[in-house]
């Protein structure tokens, strides 16, 4: 139950109109149920009726703009008004101007004429219609965001419950997998009751050691099927805490984690999941490439820090595979872990869900992690996770089947739908072009009809996802994700759809290094034609609009606005495909620590952590004191009143700012390590969702200089490999040469 206003949260005085709802719902909520239960009905019915009035009204040109102007206008308004109450205004607003759009292009612009339209405007509006199902149901579950807090836990440590933490492991190298293990054992939790298992599914040799040296309980089996999954059904087997936590093998939890997750197990029996979210210390290649790591959001903040959240209201929380806490129970009584997909954190869930139990989500960041360091990695796993979902579409559809209320349903099947986005986001990308190209009418109306439709319905929606996402996704950059990525995921999605079985789990390789710049033609590819494309497009309309098209003059520059924009998000995705160095095998993670450095000569000087990894540290020393490069030196850190010390080297010297690489530590000055930096509970939470909040000119000014970067990097690409071409064709008569001479 919702007991607090986002408004109080946040500490903003509620206004005059604010407190006077609040009073009127105080009262309504002294009314008898069943009275209440039927003014909701009934309200509900009128609104429906009014709605319906609203959308299918006839207006001719310029009741529309008159309408919509208002409308708009309203919408601007309120955007600058904290509160819910705001939101669902703004939500019903943009809903009346999509359903009005749809109804109207529905209804009055599919009166094709020759095979061409039908063609390309019916293959359009069915990518419309897919759109505004995925817009409804994204507000459907970002409305109300639950914004579950944590739950303190009662009675004694003696008391808690035992808890298994399931580390699986398949390729990941050691360096990664003992941070993550080291983390898990440093849980603030009792260790009779915290047992740590490393489930290795590649059966090595050092990692079996590494266990054994720090007490960690090794699981291996002697197969591989079922990939993930059956490697966690087969830890289950084999161990008995009353729950289970998950943990990806690059994953480090925090040591406040299992404290800040059990209490709501403890307050619901028939919590059967709770998952927190997946934070990134690294940045993924959109954000390695583009620059834009901490400036702009990245592709998956907005399902951890609103979606989620949103699902939570609807108890319909995605199971996500690693940060997470299940109740071994209920999981035991659907089965274990789901092997029926390659994405079998999410289909768990689903039968959890069916089966009669709760799911919870937690939006605060208790571990984090590894992100894909190349984009071609990042493709891959995208396109597994698009796969699975598609599977457990075709086979296990949350629309039909028993156990779900309708909340449930919808949020499930928003999910699965998002992963269609591949043949829609193509279609919206190339549209423009059948009337440049063709002449084809994908739109049997006027020019003006369309723009007084249209517009309403893309800027209210623009509007509305903006003040609802701000925190979480900057305006236009799911366009440039989806564009990136929609040539890849197509053709599984659909693969799925047909053969469902079709195709494995991949595991998605984390650590490396990219030791040059280098841009990638092979992923490019489509983002490259799909580029060319829309210039070719641009100049046709162009020649076009200059030899004055009689009669089409807005028609043309309707196509034109269109394909520009197309042009800055084609842009924008070649830029991607520019793989930047990644010079560092281990990223450094921000944080300010207080230290001390001691010299070999007894000095002690006082500093401050810049940054840290498992082996270096950043150090920012008082102004005016310096360390010259290659000394011994001893650092501390510390948790409260505790201190350890760790042997390093100093390796830069640049006035204040001091570089250190640690000596070699012993195990236990490892887990140590761990303890006072990548395991501080303060460590993550501190920048969840305290970015720029959005505003959509401007995130459309930052896209469009990143599409720039991308013709740019395009163009310094393809001379690079004309020249290379040219030498290649230079050097071969010669080489021919030399072996006749021989």
């Amino acid at each position: 139950m919702i007991t607090t206003s986002p408004e109080s949260e946040a500490g903003v005085e509620p206004t005059r109109f604010q407190r006077w709802a609040q009073a009127i719902s105080d009262r309504i909520e002294q009314w008898p149920t069943a009275l209440r239960r039927t003014l909701g009905i009934g309200l509900a019915v009128l609104c429906a009726v009014l709605g319906v009035f609203i959308i299918i009204a006839p207006f001719d040109l310029y009741a529309q703009c008159i309408f919509a102007s208002g409308c708009f206008a309203v919408a601007l308004v309120l955007r600058k008004m904290p509160g819910r109450l705001t939101i669902l205004i703004l939500i019903g607003l943009s809903l009346t101007a999509s359903l009005r759009y749809m109804y109207w292009r529905v209804t009055s612009t599919l009166d094709f004429e020759s095979w061409l339209d039908i063609a390309f405007g019916y293959g359009l509006v069915l990518a419309e219609l897919y759109a505004l199902a995925v817009l409804i149901f994204g507000y459907l579950q970002t409305a109300w965001p639950l914004r579950r807090q944590p739950v303190l836990l009662k009675g004694p440590p003696s008391e808690w419950p035992v808890v298994d933490v399931f580390i699986p492991s398949y390729n990941e190298a050691l360096d990664i997998v003992k941070l993550t293990i080291f983390a898990a054992q440093a849980i603030d939790w009792p260790k009779d009751k915290l047992r740590v298992h490393v489930l290795d599914d590649g059966r090595r040799e050092d990692f079996r050691v590494f266990c054994e040296q720090i007490n960690v309980n090794y699981i291996t089996r002697d197969n591989n099927r079922h990939a993930k999954a059956g490697n966690l059904n087969e830890a289950l087997k084999v161990t008995s805490g009353e729950y289970v936590a998950f943990f990806d093998a690059d994953h480090v939890p925090t040591r406040s984690f299992l404290q800040i997750s059990i209490g709501w197990f403890l307050k619901d029996p028939k919590l059967s999941m709770l998952q927190t979210p997946h934070f990134f210390f690294s940045p993924d290649p959109f954000e390695k490439n583009l620059n834009t790591f901490r400036s702009v959001p990245n592709e998956g903040e907005l399902f951890y820090g609103l979606v989620q959240d949103g699902n939570d209201l609807w108890n319909a929380t995605f199971f996500c595979g690693s940060c997470a806490v299940l109740r071994r129970a209920p999981l035991e009584e659907v089965g274990g872990v789901a092997v029926e997909t390659v994405t079998e954190d999410a289909h768990t869930a689903l039968k959890l869900n069916r089966a009669g139990y709760n799911t919870a989500y937690l939006a605060i960041p208790q571990a984090a992690g590894l992100a894909t360091e190349s984009l071609s990695r990042h493709i891959s796993q995208r396109i597994r996770w698009a796969r699975g979902m598609a599977q457990i579409f075709r086979t296990d559809n949350p629309l039909f089947g028993k156990g779900l209320k309708l909340g449930q349903r919808l949020c499930y099947l928003n999910a699965m739908l998002h992963f269609f986005y591949g043949l829609p986001r193509l279609v919206f990308l190339t549209a423009p072009l059948a009337y440049l190209f063709f002449g084809a009418q994908i739109f049997h109306a006027t020019g003006l009809m369309i723009t007084a439709y249209a517009l309403p319905h893309i800027f209210h929606a623009s509007l509305t996802n903006s003040a609802i996402q701000g925190r979480f996704r900057h305006s236009f950059w799911n366009e440039v994700y989806e564009t990136v990525l929609a040539w890849y995921i197509m053709g599984p999605v659909l693969m799925a759809l047909v053969k469902p079985k079709f195709g494995g789990f991949n595991v998605t390789n984390k650590g490396g290094i990219i030791d040059q710049t280098f841009f990638d033609w092979k992923l490019a590819r489509p983002y490259v034609v799909l580029l060319v494309l829309n210039v070719a497009g641009m100049i046709f309309g162009l020649v076009q609009l200059a030899m004055g098209h009689e009669g089409a003059v807005i028609t043309l520059l309707i196509n034109l606005v269109w394909t520009i924009y197309n042009l800055i998000i084609t842009s924008a995705a070649v830029a991607v495909a520019s793989e930047t160095r990644q010079v560092r095998s281990e990223p450094r993670v921000t944080a300010e620590l207080p230290a001390l450095l001691t010299l070999a000569d007894g000095r002690v000087i006082r500093g401050v952590t810049q940054d840290f990894s498992q082996k270096g540290m950043g150090l920012r020393l008082p102004e005016g004191v310096t360390v010259p490069q290659g000394v011994k030196v001893q650092l501390s850190l510390f948790r409260n009143d505790h201190s350890s010390m760790f042997p390093a080297s100093i390796v830069f010297s640049r006035g204040s700012l001091l570089g250190l690489q640690f000596d070699s530590l012993t195990l236990r000055q490892q887990s140590e390590l761990v303890r006072l930096t990548f395991s501080r509970a303060d460590t993550w939470a501190s920048t969840w969702g305290h970015g720029q909040i959005d505003t959509p000119l401007t995130a459309l000014g930052a896209v469009s200089r990143i599409g720039w970067r991308g013709i740019y990097a395009l163009l310094q690409a393809t001379i690079m490999e004309v020249r290379n071409a040219f030498h290649r064709r230079r050097v071969a008569p010669s080489t021919l040469e030399n072996v006749m001479d021989k």
